[in-house]
């Protein structure tokens, strides 16, 4: 497939991996939540690449990929009738309750209102300061063409980091596609060796309860058993 060498291919740390940022069920992978300074720039045909943080494993695994389809305002991802199965149902299957369309106003110049989610405070109630994080860029990131590698995330070879010039850290890296093509031709063989959107549960999967400010950098347990995914 030829490439348009403009195009963009942003990498970055997945510190969390619940599978809500991004979410990859229902047939398309978002990021809808996190990231706001990728999702103020990417566009459609953009590469975003998530590579586990320290605590998921070690550095240099892939835990997704997408190229960017479509992009959407939060009140467009809203209302979108495909995407109404996105919407957090926090006493449903581990899938439901980590939902990630959870941003929607009554009007332009509304607050904006925050569903009871992951990003949620643990009683239900907005999480000001995700809320704030969160709708600081109104967009929201859509891929059809992507693949989840969750907790079975494979490592990028030493040579493929060490050609593009990567290497963990804070925020996001950002390269030509020309000089992410290493990258790039590793995943599509990884791709195609997986043959599914989903290959693994998200790392924390199990935790799906569990809600996360920004505000403190922390994540709050809740002890309540979901439905089987």
């Amino acid at each position: 497939m030829a490439r348009h060498f403009r195009e963009s291919v942003f990498v970055y740390v997945v510190a969390r991996d619940f599978g809500f940022a991004p979410n990859p069920f229902h047939g398309f992978c978002t990021l809808a939540c996190c990231k706001p300074r990728i999702r103020s720039v990417a566009d459609i045909g953009d590469w975003i690449f998530g590579v586990a943080g320290g605590d998921l494993a070690e550095a240099g695994h892939c835990v997704f990929g997408m190229r960017v389809t479509e992009t959407l305002s939060f009140d467009e991802y809203w209302l979108d009738p495909r995407f109404e199965v996105k919407k957090p149902l926090r006493n449903g299957s581990r899938v439901m309750m980590l939902g990630d369309n959870i941003y929607h106003r009554e009007s332009v110049n509304a607050e904006w209102q925050q569903e009871d989610s992951h990003h949620s405070r643990p009683d239900g109630s907005p999480d000001a300061s995700n809320i704030a994080t969160d709708t600081q860029t109104n967009r929201v990131l859509v891929s059809e063409h992507f693949t989840y590698f969750g907790a079975s995330a494979p490592a990028i070879p030493a040579y493929v980091l060490d050609a593009i010039g990567y290497r963990n850290g804070r925020n996001h890296r950002r390269f030509s596609a020309l000089a992410a093509q290493p990258l790039l031709s590793w995943f599509q063989e990884e791709a195609y060796r997986a043959r599914s959107q989903i290959v693994d549960d998200p790392f924390q999967f199990r935790r799906s309860a569990a809600r996360f400010s920004s505000e403190s950098n922390k994540i709050t347990d809740e002890f309540v058993e979901p439905l089987m995914p």
